[in-house]
């Protein structure tokens, strides 16, 4: 257990960094659109996508997968993983459970956003 949490700790901490240098590495692209977030957004949805399917189709430690699905992707972006999530609400036929999913973590995530940002004004 303490293994898995050092494993995800790690990686987090990679993926952390490798998020802040592309934000860094695209400072004058972003302008007043965040390109950089969306950058890594979708990098970190393609890397899951490749490692979901590797992973479920390998004999690769599940201590792997840990360090660089929930660990280095989880630090680069958490959006890969509720993309991920929903994809596999998809898959399993459950159409209810990835639209209040999807639906349910954009709009109550804005509004927690918006709800945090105003308790802390």
């Amino acid at each position: 257990m303490l293994k898995d949490i050092l494993l995800v700790g790690a990686g987090s901490f990679l993926g952390g960094i490798a998020r802040y240098l592309v934000s860094l590495s695209m400072k004058g692209v972003s302008g007043a659109f965040p390109w950089a977030t969306m950058t890594v957004n979708i990098a970190g949805c393609l890397l899951i996508g490749v490692l979901w399917a590797v992973f479920s189709r390998s004999t690769a430690s599940s201590q792997l997968n840990l360090l660089l699905t929930v660990g280095f992707c989880g630090g680069f972006t958490t959006f890969s993983t509720f993309s991920k999530e929903s994809l596999a609400l998809l898959q399993a036929g459950s159409y209810t459970g990835f639209a209040l999913y999807a639906l349910g973590s954009v709009t109550v995530g804005i509004l927690a956003v918006a709800a945090g940002f105003m308790l802390a004004k």
